[in-house]
C-alpha cells in the first residue's frame, strides 16, 4: 500500500503520540526555563523524499537543522528543522537574551548549545511517545546542530535512506508560551525511519504494506 493514502482515524493515531509527545516536551521545557509553555501538533504528514525540500521552503532556503540518529530496534534518522527566524526566537525563549544570533558569521555558542538542548527536549519526548506506543526501544543519539542551506542539510540523510525507502512523517510543531505576544514557533519533526522500521511502526497502527 502506499503510507499516504492512510485513513483518518490512523492519521489521528499518529497524531495523538504527536501530541504525547509534545506536551511531556511542554513539561520539560516549562521546568528548564522556569516559565510555562504549551505545544501543539497541528498535523502530521506522510510524504514522499521528493516533497520534502519544497516542504521547508526549497534547497536554496537557509536553515536551522538538528541532526539525530535513532538508536535500538528501530534504526533511522530525526531532523528537527526551523527557519532562521522562528530558531531565534526560540533562542530568545529560552535564554532570556535578545542579542543571541544564528547568522553564519556568528553562530553564538549560547544559542546552539539552546537549540541543541530544545532538540533533545522534542525529539527524545517524541521518540518516548513512539516508543511507549509500538513498544519498541526508540532513542536518539547526541544532537548534530548546522544552519545552512535546507539543500545541504537534508542531503545527509535523504540519500542515504532514499535507496532503501520512499516515505518519511512531518511532524508539524508549534511552541507557545501564554505569556507572550506573538503567534507561536513553528518547527518541523522529520521522522526517517528505515524500511523495517516503517514496518515496525505502521504494522503498531494496524497498517500492512500488502492492504
Amino acid at each position: 500500500m502506499s503510507y499516504q493514502k492512510l485513513t483518518n482515524l490512523q492519521l489521528d493515531a499518529l497524531r495523538e503520540i504527536g501530541n504525547i509527545g509534545a506536551g511531556n516536551a511542554a513539561t520539560s521545557m516549562s521546568q528548564l526555563i522556569q516559565k510555562r509553555v504549551d505545544m501543539e501538533v497541528p498535523s502530521i504528514n506522510i510524504v514522499d523524499f521528493n516533497e520534502v525540500m519544497d516542504m521547508v521552503g526549497g534547497a536554496d532556503r537557509l536553515i536551522v537543522g538538528i541532526l539525530f540518529q535513532i538508536q535500538g530496534d528501530a534504526p533511522g534518522m530525526v531532523y528537527l528543522l526551523f527557519s532562521l527566524e522562528e530558531a531565534e526566537s526560540l533562542v530568545v525563549q529560552m535564554t532570556n537574551n535578545n542579542n543571541l544570533s544564528l547568522s553564519l558569521e556568528t553562530n553564538d555558542e549560547l544559542a546552539l548549545s539552546a537549540l541543541r538542548e530544545a532538540g533533545n527536549i522534542l525529539t527524545g519526548s517524541y521518540l518516548s511517545a513512539l516508543s511507549d506506543f509500538i513498544n519498541i526501544n526508540m532513542q536518539p543519539s547526541v544532537p548534530h546542530l548546522s544552519v545552512d542551506m535546507a539543500g545541504a542539510i537534508l542531503t545527509v540523510g535523504l540519500v542515504e535512506y532514499s535507496s532503501m525507502s520512499d516515505y518519511a512523517i512531518i511532524v508539524n510543531t508549534k511552541i507557545n508560551n501564554p505569556g507572550d505576544d506573538y503567534n507561536g514557533i513553528n518547527g518541523q519533526l522529520l521522522l526517517v525511519p528505515s524500511p523495517d522500521s516503517f514496518t515496525k511502526i505502521f504494522q503498531a497502527l494496524g497498517i500492512h504494506e500488502n492492504e
